[in-house]
């Protein structure tokens, strides 16, 4: 155990050192007048940041997943003599995981005029009644994903031109914002324990992936509707505030502040995945002791991990965040917010610890035929467009609509053509990259950027959560072009032959 948590550590540390050099260098070229509390502050959440997702990750792996897993099998279980039963228990589990994401309260904080509680139990139920979809497609096998994917994702942009457009931005961040380091793991997972249980083989790993996909949909619906329900409500923007810090003291001070909050987030976050797993084991699961007490120190690295990350975050880096949005977009050349946030995204989605989670199951599903290397390359891509998309909506105010709808167009266009495991993967890819880095650092950058120069933070400056969920999906999509292309070269097979590959014949095609 000690030797995988300093490997996990050092894992942290190689992700994190890009993004802290790059504010670094920022500080000390572009923003020489940011405060000395500030940078402080933004040190020390690298550390605890280094820390945090060193011990997450490997609570991850001790924990939640393989927690998630079993639920999942005995929902199948369970499912066998008629699914109608476990469908409200789904639905909870959904539900609660949902309402306990530290990043759903900083979207419904930024939104006064709707209620918080209005907001985050609109958007936690948007996600249970996605997740109880997702679960009766995989038993019942009526629906591909492409063929869900296409109709939703219709079904959202055609209730998006009659939303007013404040909402627009916050209903694709909501997207993005519920599928944090809580709620990935244990989805996936239950994701993944529910296809190996109904079925074997190709089939399996072909419905392993998607249900965090699926689960993103959800809270943009429930918000675009949420939203023609309070067409006539004028909504506002609460303005970003970031205290001051001058010594460090006073930064210290900061983040003793802010740990006791962020324990009792975490706390009441992970009380809904440890009940039910504590019901299945009580009633169904029956796993012996030894493997209980790798559980709970599973959950034990969980807890203090995202303890450590959050407080990191949120209060080392929003400030540095804002700050240099705002200093950078007041320079005469500000067009340079859009290589800069080019930079910044690229390496920044390698310190999201949920993308680690994802990359590990997907080398293992596909039996290492899919490398993390790869994926990891494929989301730095499409997260730096996407941070360059937004910076270009920040100095332009062109409408959201005008970068979602032909990035969603082209991804669900390339799920028609793509192996099917790529496409799973891909949509999965969009939620998990939008995590708590995005919701603490670049949209604060965001907002600072905007704010300087004027512009309207509600419609121009949110949406970049949203735009970091889309641009993966393309990316990922193209890595599976690829492989398909070399396997089209290699072996004589039809397009539509490739075109449904599993990882089993990836698997196949990387040993020729």
């Amino acid at each position: 155990m000690r030797k995988n948590l300093k490997a996990k550590t050092l894992e942290s540390l190689s992700s994190v050192m890009p993004i802290t050099a790059i504010v670094l260098l920022l500080s000390f070229t572009l923003a020489p007048e940011m405060p000395v509390g500030t940078l402080v502050m933004f040190l020390l959440g690298a550390i605890l940041l280094i820390v945090g997702m060193g011990l997450f990750s490997l609570g991850a792996d001790m924990a939640m997943m393989p927690m998630g897993d079993g639920v999942g099998g005995e929902v199948v279980r369970m499912g066998k003599r008629s699914i109608w039963p476990i469908l409200p228990i789904v639905f909870l589990i959904g539900a609660f995981i949902t309402m306990a994401e530290p990043d759903l309260q900083v979207l419904a904080n930024q939104v006064p005029a709707v209620p918080d509680m209005v907001i985050i139990l609109t958007v936690a139920a948007g996600v249970g009644v996605f997740l109880v979809i997702s679960v009766i497609n995989t038993l019942k096998e009526k629906f591909s994903l492409n063929s869900l994917l296409m109709a939703f994702y219709i079904l959202v942009f055609l209730l998006a031109l009659f939303v007013p457009k404040e909402f627009l931005a916050v209903a694709f961040d909501a997207g993005g914002v519920t599928t944090g380091p809580i709620t990935v793991p244990f989805i996936m997972a239950l994701g993944i324990g529910v296809a190996s249980a109904h079925s074997s083989g190709r089939q399996a790993e072909d419905s392993s992936f998607g249900m965090v996909a699926l689960c993103s949909i959800g809270p943009i619906l429930a918000v675009l509707i949420m939203g023609l329900c309070l067409s006539g409500t004028e909504i506002s923007y609460t303005p970003f505030t970031v205290t001051d810090t001058f010594t460090t003291r006073e930064a210290g001070m900061q983040f003793l502040e802010g740990f006791p909050e962020y324990m009792s987030e975490v706390a009441l976050g992970l009380l809904p995945v440890v009940v039910f797993f504590a019901l299945f084991q009580i009633f169904s699961l029956h796993l012996k002791k030894d493997a209980l007490i790798r559980l709970l120190v599973g959950v034990a690295y969980t807890y203090v991990g995202l303890v450590l990350f959050l407080t990191g975050v949120n209060v080392g880096f929003m400030p540095a965040g804002n700050y240099l949005g705002s200093t950078i977009a007041e320079l005469p050349y500000n067009w340079v917010l859009i290589p800069i946030g080019m930079v910044v995204g690229y390496f920044i989605v390698a310190a999201e610890p949920a993308v680690h989670v994802l990359n590990k199951q997907v080398e293992e599903v596909t039996g290492g035929a899919i490398p993390q290397r790869a994926m990891n390359l494929s989301l730095s891509i499409g997260v730096a467009l996407s941070v360059g998309l937004a910076m270009t909506r920040v100095l332009t105010g062109i409408s959201i609509l005008w970068f979602l709808v032909p990035g969603y167009a082209i991804a669900l266009l390339l799920s028609r053509k793509v192996p099917k495991i790529f496409t799973a993967i891909a949509f999965d890819s969009g939620g998990v990259a939008s995590g708590p880095m995005t919701a603490t650092f670049l949209l604060p950058f965001s907002m600072g950027a905007c704010s300087a120069l004027g512009g309207n933070v509600l419609t121009d400056a949110f949406g970049i959560v949203a735009m970091v969920a889309m641009t993966p999906l393309v990316t990922i999509q193209c890595l599976g072009a690829v492989y398909q292309w070399k396997l089209r070269r290699t072996v004589e097979v039809t397009e539509d032959e490739a075109s449904t590959m599993s990882s089993e014949d990836i698997i196949e095609f990387d040993d020729v």
